[in-house]
């Protein structure tokens, strides 16, 4: 009986096979990564980073200009000389013009600059942590639903081997109650358990088909597609809670964002603190100048050439502001250093209890595997015995009940073990794509 439960599951899941893309592990991870709108996201985010990091947007670099000025005016003009005379003149034009290029540069301002830059060159770091935690982070929901899938396959497959066993119950108490060796009423049984068993198997195939539309939606892709996924978990059985932690400390992206945003409030208070150093400015440029007035000594003059000159400032007293803004800046680089060691901390407690749970769902794996074993034999046993009407209906369905119960809870165990490990790779950034 156990062969032609395995067979008619067989031709089952073989027929969906040839109907159905099979989707990999590997290929789901790739569309993922390519078309994943989170992902995406995250990396134009490295990009503005990336781009906001340069010379100029530290102000390091000088900035040059050009400019033009035209002034016209048209007036009634009455001027008054030295020597007592009037001259007066109506609608009396005067122009003036200007134009050239500018340079301005900020050559010293407290090594404010300097810390700008190198606070940039950190924002680009934390982008790229983010980056990484975002992809790690899509990476695990696609290794989770995924192996859902395969879970709810081999729920499935369970299922409809307990349709075949009451397929066969069906047709075994028609039989004898066709040649009154059984009542009516275990005919009805029968069919009763049959379609339960069918009732079952359609609200878990609802569910797989949702947990596809779940994934199809993490790859970014039309929800309706189609697909089968293999129909095995592999897990690792060897991880080292040690070697987890000591890679966590060094490589999980939210510990490294922790560490760098202590690291920006430390660059801010430093760019803070440099408003207290003189700020020097040197000021150049060639330029070009015309007026022409209707009334005047002067009523017409041009010149070109360079300017160039020298600002320098030194703030003595701003109303204390200085002196608040460097306590703030103090406590932002307090409140960064609770927070990364709450983050150190919470780290660690994931850690303990993920393991915990592998080394728990380890166990399971080989208790469920065997309960398996013995639910199928003790299935196989009652089958015999039902068809030769040496026990009741109710210890075939009690047989049956065990075989289907064994068989989720050893999928069960086999997921739980595999969303442990993969929750512990994660934090341990180590979670690859392969």
């Amino acid at each position: 009986m156990s062969k032609i439960i395995t067979y008619i599951t067989f031709l089952f899941f073989g027929f969906q096979l040839q109907a159905q893309e099979v989707l990999s592990l590997e290929d789901a991870l790739k569309i993922a990564l390519e078309n994943n709108f989170e992902i995406k996201i995250a990396q134009n985010n490295l990009k503005i980073d990336a781009t906001n990091n340069n010379l100029g947007n530290a102000g390091i670099l000088p900035t040059l200009s050009a400019n033009l000025t035209n002034n016209n005016s048209q007036l009634n003009t009455k001027q008054t000389q030295a020597d007592g005379s009037v001259r007066e003149l109506n609608n009396a034009k005067n122009f003036n013009l200007s134009y050239g290029v500018g340079l301005d540069w900020t050559v010293f301002d407290g090594l404010s600059m300097f810390a700008r830059k190198e606070q940039l060159a950190t924002l680009e770091a934390q982008g790229k942590s983010e980056l990484q935690a975002t992809i790690l982070n899509r990476i695990s929901d696609v290794y989770l639903t995924y192996y859902d899938l395969v879970q709810q396959q081999q729920i499935m497959a369970s299922i409809d081997s307990a349709i075949v066993v009451s397929n066969q119950r069906v047709t075994t108490a028609d039989n004898r109650f066709s040649i009154g060796k059984a009542s009516k009423l275990e005919l009805l049984n029968a069919k009763v358990d049959l379609n339960t068993d069918k009732s079952l198997l359609l609200n878990q195939q609802e569910v797989y088909k949702n947990t596809k539309i779940k994934l199809n939606e993490l790859l970014a892709r039309d929800l309706q597609i189609d697909f089968k996924v293999v129909d095995m978990i592999t897990f690792e059985e060897n991880l080292n809670y040690d070697e987890l932690k000591d890679l966590a400390n060094k490589q999980n992206p939210q510990l490294q964002a922790q560490i760098l945003n202590k690291k920006i409030a430390e660059l801010n208070l430093k760019q803070i603190k440099g408003n207290r150093y003189p700020t020097v400015r040197l000021t150049s440029g060639y330029n070009f100048t015309r007026s022409e007035a209707s009334l005047g000594f002067i009523t017409q003059s041009s010149g070109q050439g360079f300017v160039y000159g020298i600002n320098a400032s030194v703030p003595i007293f701003d109303g204390f502001l200085q002196n608040k803004r460097e306590k703030t800046a103090q406590y932002e680089i307090e409140n960064a250093s609770l927070v990364l060691n709450q983050q150190k901390v919470a780290l660690e407690s994931q850690l303990a209890s993920f393991y915990q749970s592998y080394q728990t769902n380890l166990e399971l794996i080989k208790i469920e595997a065997e309960n398996v074993e013995i639910a199928r034999q003790n299935l196989d046993i009652t089958l015999a015995k039902f068809r030769i009407g040496t026990i009741t209906t109710i210890e075939v369905r009690t047989a049956q009940q065990n075989f289907i119960e064994a068989s989720v809870r050893y999928a069960t165990a086999q997921y739980q073990t595999k969303i442990s490990e993969i929750n512990l790779k994660e934090l341990a950034g180590t979670l690859s794509l392969d």
